[in-house]
């Protein structure tokens, strides 16, 4: 990650977009693992953003303010009446079949309880420290670092059994 080369400088909106469309998307699919609704929720969260016009202090804040809104938009979306009667999209990502251990592992984090799999996303995939988190998620440090420990044991206990299968 580019973090530390970044200028502190927020992005235009065009900018932004190509900046961190993919990690809303990433963030949006885990969280609702369908891949219409993470397209919904990146429109949604970069239609947000173009509405309200929120005045970002730096780069970091606005990627802060991004996956902000976009676990918001999720958590909406996967609590609407609509939704709550629908099933899920089966094909959870765009992965080659050669890549079945990553569709088997992309599984298992996404069946991780929502704020460990968001914990667990950010920290990883995204590169945020346990107190970045724990500001971005209002929680304290020790709570993020609880929800890590137990993504990871979840994690290995359930690929240590489909192994076995």
């Amino acid at each position: 990650m580019e973090q530390s080369t970044r200028s502190s400088v927020p992005l235009g909106i065009d900018a932004m977009y190509l900046e961190f469309a993919d990690m809303v998307y990433r963030l949006a699919l885990l969280r609702t693992r369908s891949r219409q609704d993470a397209e919904d929720v990146l429109q949604e969260v970069f239609f947000r953003c173009l509405r309200r016009s929120p005045a970002f202090e730096s780069f970091e804040h606005q990627r802060a303010w991004l996956l902000t809104a976009t676990a918001n938009c999720s958590k909406n979306l996967l609590a609407s009446a609509f939704r709550r009667h629908t099933v899920g999209d089966a094909a959870l990502l765009n992965l080659s079949k050669e890549d079945a251990s990553g569709a088997e592992l992309y599984e298992l984090i996404a069946a991780l309880p929502e704020k460990q799999k968001t914990a667990f996303h950010l920290h990883y995939a995204e590169g945020y420290s346990v107190a970045e988190i724990a500001n971005l998620m209002h929680s304290k440090e020790s709570t993020v670092k609880s929800w890590l420990f137990r993504a990871r044991q979840t994690l290995q206990k359930s690929w240590k059994e489909n192994e076995q299968l």
